[in-house]
């Protein structure tokens, strides 16, 4: 059974356990974290821990409250290390399918195009491993627009980004720099129709169909931690002690 390692403090809270999606998740958790230095000489970023757990297992136990019940999760740098963390997901109440990669990972798109024949044809719900967000999962999964090829979840760009990434035209997402992407967002496989496997940045592709509308979105107020750097893992982690 999933469980919090919420201190009743400040930190983000698990929602309450919902029913079951079909929709599944992808994490992705292939990156070296090289700004993390020292940290991730001999750990992957997604294994760094958080108060009773990892940054991947947290992701994990908010996936299973939301009513997630099977995870796609990608595997580069030290990969093996997190499979043998996580085993088949059973601990946190769910089922885990690997995703291998080079150890130098396939960067975003390049990880998701490799990934798509165990995510199939449905869009399906994609998380750093990285970021830390109390957003309500379960209802952001179920607020996508039908037609929209990648619908994002925005919030107000923090301090140490010197500019956003995309702005908003009511839910339409559009060019601009007034809202920073949070890493968490609903894809459709049909986005990656045209893109080869291989290396491939997500940001690029998401651009290339902003002329065309086909993109929506919606800005999140709440707590979101982008956690690139060990000074940002430090101020995570005091939270907890």
């Amino acid at each position: 059974t999933a469980h919090s390692v919420d201190s009743g403090r400040t930190a983000p809270r698990y929602p309450p356990i919902t029913r079951e999606t079909d929709m599944k998740a992808m994490i992705l958790a292939a990156g070296r974290g090289k700004r993390m230095g020292a940290l991730t000489d001999d750990c992957p970023k997604p294994l760094l821990r958080v108060g009773d757990d990892t940054l991947i297992g947290w992701q994990l136990r908010r996936l299973a409250r939301a009513g997630f019940l099977e995870v796609v999760i990608n595997l580069g740098y030290r990969g093996a290390m997190i499979e043998s963390a996580l085993g088949d997901g059973s601990a946190y109440g769910l089922h885990i399918i690997y995703s291998r990669e080079p150890e130098e990972g396939l960067e975003t798109a390049g990880g998701i195009v490799q990934a798509l024949p165990l995510l199939e044809d449905a869009p399906f719900l994609v998380v750093n491993a990285d970021v830390w967000c109390d957003v309500d999962l379960r209802r952001f999964s179920e607020s996508h627009p039908a037609d929209s090829l990648a619908h994002l979840l925005l919030t107000a760009t923090p301090a140490w980004k010197a500019r956003g990434d995309f702005s908003l035209a009511g839910n339409i997402l559009i060019a601009g720099e007034t809202l920073t992407y949070t890493g968490i967002a609903v894809l459709h496989p049909r986005l990656f129709t045209d893109v080869l496997p291989g290396f491939r940045p997500l940001a690029p592709i998401l651009r290339a169909h902003l002329p065309r509308g086909e993109l929506s979105g919606e800005e999140y107020g709440g707590e979101w931690r982008d956690i690139g750097t060990p000074e940002r893992l430090a101020a995570l982690r005091a939270l907890y002690d």
